[in-house]
């Protein structure tokens, strides 16, 4: 991560020699910029160098303010485009992340996988010993990192608590998709691997590289995260550049890449711990129907997303390089991941730019 601001580099355009010319017309480029590691700096992109439809600005805020947004954040090639407040949330209040969060328990692993200190293909026993279900050896040993990565560990999902007695066996590993709490078990794995505590190996390999704040919180049996709006933002740049912080490498483009594609045959609509737009179809927490269509039927078909309990949201669209941002509560009524406020959020951020 750089600890300087990076120079918009200006906008080149090349205009045809005559209209006989065979050469394309070329569209202006921008840098992607990276806000610096401390301090409030942070550069800013208008609407109207945009080309965006200011009269849809007030129609999204005020459908934000009345769905109880604490907070929405839009990044163009990493500058801020909007910002906005509600409800008596501030910038540098801490919100809770819930299973957004889980996509940075994906992404150290992949950290640690990238150093050598594991491998999501090996069992979830040989880090954190046997015993930690309540299945056989035989059964707990088909799990692997990569099942708890991408929800096909095959335990009952009926109870989210991750004590072994409540770890029992439904399906083999690999044969059954369910959205579980037992992911949560990779952060042991991290630990034990790196011989750190998770959040000291979590502090030095990712928030402070890319300059978040923020505290992992142990409620009940969730280790849920909390920070501010920009720096969930700073994650979601992140994942914009596939892992890079400017010149740095913080998570390897062949584990970004892994991690943001269809991870098995049950639920195309789910990665390591992203949910994926623009598949043929998608499974939702404490269900085992599979539903037709893409997850956001309104939103860009390429969009990767970290999805939390009411309405926690990080969506990252590579075609447009934008990082979509909204903290709050429960847009309507209490959910897991999804709901209703997706589609018509999308509705009216598309009316900004079509």
């Amino acid at each position: 991560m750089t600890k300087t601001i990076c120079t918009i580099l200006a906008a080149l355009s090349f205009i045809s020699c005559s209209k006989d010319s065979t050469e394309p017309d070329s569209t202006p480029t921008e840098t992607m910029y990276f806000p610096p590691l401390t301090g409030n700096a942070w550069e800013t992109k208008s609407l109207t160098d945009l080309k965006w439809n200011q009269n849809a600005v007030q129609p999204l805020l005020d459908y934000l303010e009345l769905k109880h947004s604490k907070s929405f954040m839009i990044l163009v090639n990493g500058r801020i485009v909007l910002e906005n407040y509600f409800n008596n949330h501030t910038a540098i209040t801490n919100w809770y992340w819930a299973s957004a969060g889980k996509t940075l328990t994906s992404t150290l692993t992949g950290i640690a996988q990238q150093e050598g200190l594991l491998n999501i293909n090996n069992k979830v026993s040989d880090y954190i010993g046997t015993g930690w279900t309540s299945e056989t050896i035989a059964q707990e040993n088909q799990i692997t990192c990569k099942n708890l990565l991408s929800m096909t560990s095959g335990l009952d999902d009926s109870t989210d608590e991750v004590e072994p007695a409540n770890l029992i066996y439904k399906a083999d590993a690999g044969t059954r998709w369910a959205y579980h709490n037992v992911y949560v078990k990779l952060q042991d794995v991290v630990a034990k691997a790196s011989g750190q505590s998770w959040e000291n190996y979590f502090n030095a390999k990712l928030r402070d590289k890319i300059g978040m704040n923020g505290t992992w919180v142990q409620i009940g049996v969730n280790s849920v995260y909390t920070s501010t709006t920009r720096s969930m933002a700073r994650f979601g740049l992140l994942m914009l550049n596939k892992g890079k912080w400017e010149n740095n490498v913080i998570l390897n483009e062949s584990f970004f890449n892994e991690a943001t594609a269809t991870s098995q045959n049950i639920n195309l609509g789910y990665g390591y711990l992203w949910w994926l737009n623009g598949k043929s179809s998608y499974h939702l927490p404490q269900s085992q129907l599979t539903f037709q269509g893409s997850v956001i039927p309104t939103g860009p078909n390429d969009m990767f997303m970290a999805l939390g309990k009411n309405d926690q949201k990080i969506y990252v669209v590579p075609s447009k390089k934008m990082v979509v941002i909204r903290m709050g509560d429960a847009a309507d009524n209490v959910n897991l991941a999804l709901s209703d406020f997706d589609k018509t959020l999308w509705e009216k951020i598309n009316a900004l730019y079509q």
